[in-house]
């Protein structure tokens, strides 16, 4: 992992809440693995202080570019639209654990609500170069948030689109739909980003039908290099709950090892 200096080639609203920015990635000689971040100092002065982590929304190897899609939530992502095409932006990375992909595993079954839409975008990317079938849901607070939704199915995604504003989000109707797919489909893994409530669903469901699961967790991080210990989270292994760094350890973990409070 390095300090790159990055030229910005587009950096874009795409929807009220939603950025799309686009880096020209030729300078980052290390391999990029869906689930991996990086770390962005989103404005030249010292406000904010910290950078911001950035999950990985596309890889493109050919063009040597990669891209980010962002919620505009805080200080950190308001002050990274005022950046435009042709500036240079200060970024970490590669950082953290990405998703494995079998090269056996035929279809595979994605869970990703808000944000964590856009994580779970590089694993159909990579699943598409490995002509293995996605099943996704996605859940949002409306249409207007499924911004991913269409890059899934260029990808060629099956996507399901779930949204509070029509009713069909809760938990129950998630589950039902999810009971319905695993019937239709030989599903090898799971893996899901975004949501506590979904990703708990997840977990109980891939227990009950023995298929491995990965989940992507989004935190609260300070370094973002395993130093600080702000994104700690629990994991259980061997009958005993240990303390990992989201940063370091994941972003990227067994779902059926996570601690889900």
């Amino acid at each position: 992992m390095h300090i790159y200096q990055l030229e910005v080639l587009s950096n874009v609203q795409v929807s009220s809440r939603y950025w799309h920015m686009k880096l020209d990635a030729s300078p980052i000689r290390e391999k990029i693995e869906p689930g991996q971040f990086f770390n962005i100092k989103c404005a030249d002065d010292d406000s904010p202080f910290l950078r911001r982590p950035f999950s990985i929304y596309q890889i493109n190897k050919q063009e040597k570019t990669i891209e980010f899609l962002y919620l505009v939530k805080g200080q950190g992502t308001i002050r990274l639209t005022d950046v435009s095409a042709g500036d240079r932006v200060d970024i970490f990375g590669p950082l953290g654990v990405g998703f494995t992909l079998n090269d056996d595993w035929d279809t595979v079954l994605l869970l990703a609500r808000g944000v964590g839409i856009a994580t779970l975008a590089a694993l159909v990317q990579e699943a598409a170069v490995k002509h293995m079938k996605c099943i996704a849901i996605l859940s949002a607070r409306s249409y207007d948030d499924l911004l991913a939704a269409q890059t899934l199915k260029e990808f060629g995604a099956e996507v399901y689109e779930v949204t509070d504003e029509d009713g069909t989000s809760d938990v129950d109707k998630v589950q039902q739909l999810i009971e319905q797919l695993l019937i239709a489909n030989d599903i090898n893994a799971a893996f899901t980003c975004g949501s506590r409530r979904l990703s708990r669903l997840l977990q109980n469901m891939t227990r009950m039908y023995n298929i491995p699961a990965q989940i992507a967790l989004e935190e609260n991080m300070g370094c973002a290099m395993g130093v600080c210990y702000a994104c700690v989270c629990d994991i259980q292994e061997d009958n005993e709950i240990k303390s990992v760094r989201v940063c370091k350890e994941g972003p990227v973990f067994d779902l059926e090892k996570v601690v889900l409070a």
